[in-house]
């Protein structure tokens, strides 16, 4: 239960710090999208997000209140209101919560409600703030003040703390104080949402570091001179997980073993299931398993820890031999890798015994390619949401021809490594006209005697 609070106030909560010790305890929850300087006009990015333009709408735009009041003609609050800037407060009237929704626009900067009107389609009728709960959940980016009655501090007090910014006692209010009322409570809003925003950004960061630690391995070629290089990127919009995996280890005996996949579908689960595979990979690949046995396995993982029988994943394997000069490929419904050498142009390596995916049919056969790399190469292995882009306007895609073309045309422009990676996911973005829609995961090995 608050301590109640003394019935005389000739200032805001702010001001004589109640309104402080208020959040201490529990205090309002800002929204996590916008700040109350808030009903900002917003735009959309390049991802067709909505973000709030920089205009400080609190300084440079007179403020708007909306007064929720059954008898907004006989309240007291008709004196003229001024802001910080010495701009008249705008006042918009609503008789109940039908009407106010209508006037609520984004022009909108703070509500002034009165805690005595009835919240509609409640059944609660007992709780005291079921009007203040229903326009808290109608507006969840306004600043809020509370009216209530003189006598009633302890309801005030507990309006701040179910969401409210400040309240406000009804029968000794005059323009001034209910100025600056509207102006702290604009401010509290837009400090909230800044706080807001920062934990999700510290949140969002401890997800990237883990990001980092499980879908973009290290790799282990200690002992190699086969140079490496990796691009990721997740295809929604603020996502950071997605279903492409890949890794590439050296085991004992000088081979050099890389892999690059995909599971169908985006987001945590798939991104999950990615790590899995990888890990399980890694694992059999360093007891020696390879070609069709070390696909088998993976696909009993697949099948044991996927959530739905429709999930499969692609998959491309590699071993490349201790000398460099050749290597096994082994393909599970995945893109086949891209091969460049100096003095011959970048070309596809042979797709015709591509098995199925992962989890599509049970007791599957992958067979094991053998193909010639030559003394000096880069071999590069790629999930599909780097060909599958769109080039321009239309629905025409990239496709692996397009891709090729792309990417001779960067080798001929001297582009090598982390380089060329980075040329060419920009450039496929560029085509599409903005960011991809799928994942793309690509790896680069390099040969260089």
């Amino acid at each position: 239960m608050p301590v109640p609070i003394p019935r005389q106030r000739a200032i805001p909560a702010v001001e004589s710090g109640q309104a402080q010790a208020a959040s201490a305890c529990g205090g309002p929850a800002g929204d996590s999208e916008t700040d109350a300087s808030a009903q900002a006009p917003r735009t959309p990015d390049t991802a067709g997000n909505t973000t709030d333009t920089v205009e400080n709408h609190t300084t440079h735009t007179n403020l708007t209140l909306l007064l929720i009041e059954d008898d907004p003609a006989g309240s007291p609050i008709v004196p003229d209101m001024l802001d910080q800037a010495g701009k008249p407060i705008r006042v918009r009237t609503a008789r109940n919560l039908t009407e106010a929704e209508r006037l609520l626009t984004d022009d909108v900067h703070c509500i002034l409600l009165d805690l005595a009107l009835p919240a509609p389609g409640r059944s609660d009728s007992d709780d005291e703030l079921a009007v203040l709960k229903h326009v808290l959940e109608l507006a969840p980016r306004h600043a809020v003040l509370a009216l209530t009655a003189s006598g009633d501090a302890e309801r005030g007090a507990e309006a701040v703390r179910v969401g409210a910014q400040d309240y406000l006692f009804r029968d000794e209010l005059d323009g001034r104080l209910l100025s600056r009322a509207i102006r702290y409570a604009v401010e509290r809003k837009r400090s909230e949402s800044a706080e807001r925003r920062l934990a999700e950004g510290k949140l969002r960061a401890q997800e990237n570091r883990r990001l980092e630690r499980g879908l973009l391995p290290t790799p282990l070629l200690e002992g190699s001179s086969l140079r490496f290089a990796a691009r990721y990127r997740p295809g929604r919009s603020r996502a950071l997980l997605g279903g492409d995996f890949y890794d590439v280890v050296r085991t004992p005996d000088g081979t050099v073993h890389a892999m690059i996949g995909d599971v169908c579908g985006h987001g945590p689960d798939e991104a999950a299931l990615g790590v899995e595979l990888r890990i399980a990979w890694r694992a059999l690949t360093l007891a020696g398993l390879c070609g069709d046995q070390l696909l088998g396995t993976l696909q009993q993982v697949l099948e044991h820890e996927r959530a739905d029988d429709e999930i499969f994943a692609t998959l491309c394997t590699v071993d490349i031999a201790p000398d460099g000069r050749r290597a096994g490929l082994c393909l599970a419904g995945h893109p086949s890798p891209l091969l460049a050498s100096p003095g011959r142009p970048a070309r596809l390596l042979p797709y015709d015994n591509n098995g199925p995916a992962l989890g599509l049919l049970p007791g599957a056969r992958w067979p094991r390619m053998q193909v010639e790399l030559g003394a000096e190469w880069s071999l590069m292995l790629y999930t599909d949401g780097l060909i599958e882009g769109r080039v321009g306007e239309g629905r025409e895609r990239l496709g692996q021809e397009g891709m090729t073309e792309m990417v001779r045309r960067q080798f001929a422009e001297g582009l090598r490594g982390e380089q060329l990676l980075r040329a060419a996911v920009n450039e496929v973005r560029d085509l599409n006209g903005g960011e991809l829609t799928d994942d793309v995961a690509v790896l680069l090995l390099d040969r260089v005697p």
